[in-house]
């Protein structure tokens, strides 16, 4: 099995903007995309969070494959240098989906280091075009979060209220569903109070508190059950997963070997056609 092909390196390099070339043509970013300004007040504060995705040609020059607004919005600011992940190949169009957009721990540590260089709350809202209230929750946003928990959605799309709900369980907890949610992945507060709702009551920081939801105490209990079985019945799949993927593969392989055999296959289609039907099937599986 081949290993997947990664759409970028790991190591970051800082290129001059002049040996950049830009393959869309962008007029007047300020007024087509909203997103621009705040991109161009952001900068002085904190600097390139994402890097440049760009891709060499002859002569030292870099295609952008991904970044046209950050690009436009360093040359505005007469800004010289960018750090840039080099790509693999060129093709532009996977970037979008190859790279996150800035998840909210990102974002977080994004506006603390810039409240530690002396930069005010109410500027970054100002620059961020949000209210300073938002500001200062993303600034608390890991209060109360286990390290581990954080470090495994530190680069997931996180809705932001799934910070509270971590916040109402215990840190061992809070790391089982962070983990749940990485392996689903699916990071929707929905999902998080189902996780939360599925919590027994000596993994949760305040017990005696109800769970804010409208059901009895005997439904309650009943999903808790059947939450600790799913989750234990999810894990024991996930840790026998790659077992069986290559158990399967072995077994595709000799089933395609016994029906390249003419005299295997006459004896099967004519004394077990069910067993023939089968075996043509798996042998027919391109991939699992």
């Amino acid at each position: 099995m081949s290993a997947a092909k990664y759409g970028f390196e790991f190591k970051r390099i800082t290129l001059p903007l002049s040996k950049l070339l830009p393959v869309r043509h962008i007029v007047d970013p300020e007024k087509k995309y909203k997103r621009y300004s705040s991109i161009l007040s952001s900068i002085p504060l904190s600097g390139i969070i994402e890097p440049l995705m760009v891709f060499p040609q002859k002569g030292g020059t870099y295609l952008i494959m991904d970044g046209h607004l950050r690009y436009h919005a360093l040359k505005a600011l007469k800004i010289d240098e960018v750090e840039c992940l080099i790509s693999t190949d060129d093709e532009s169009f996977t970037y979008n989906a190859r790279i996150s957009r800035l998840a909210p721990i990102q974002e977080h540590k994004m506006i603390t280091r810039a409240v530690k260089n002396g930069v005010s709350v109410e500027r970054i809202a100002s620059a961020l075009h949000m209210d300073v209230r938002d500001i200062k929750s993303r600034l608390n946003l890991l209060r109360g979060i286990h390290e581990e928990a954080a470090e495994l959605l530190k680069d997931k799309e996180v809705s932001i209220q799934v910070f509270w709900i971590l916040r109402r369980v215990t840190p061992v907890r809070q790391i089982e569903i962070a983990e749940l949610m990485v392996s689903a992945n699916n990071f929707s507060k929905g999902y998080a109070d189902g996780l939360f709702m599925g919590t027994s009551k000596d993994q949760l920081v305040d017990p005696g508190k109800p769970k804010t939801m409208l059901i009895s105490a005997e439904e309650i209990a009943k999903m808790e059950a059947e939450m600790e079985v799913l989750e234990r019945d999810f894990k024991a799949i996930e840790e026998g997963y790659a077992e069986n993927m290559l158990n399967l593969t072995v077994v595709r392989g000799y089933v395609k070997k016994l029906l390249a055999n003419a005299k295997v296959v006459r004896f099967l289609s004519t004394k077990h056609q069910d067993f023939f039907a089968e075996f043509e099937r798996i042998a027919a599986i391109e991939s699992f």
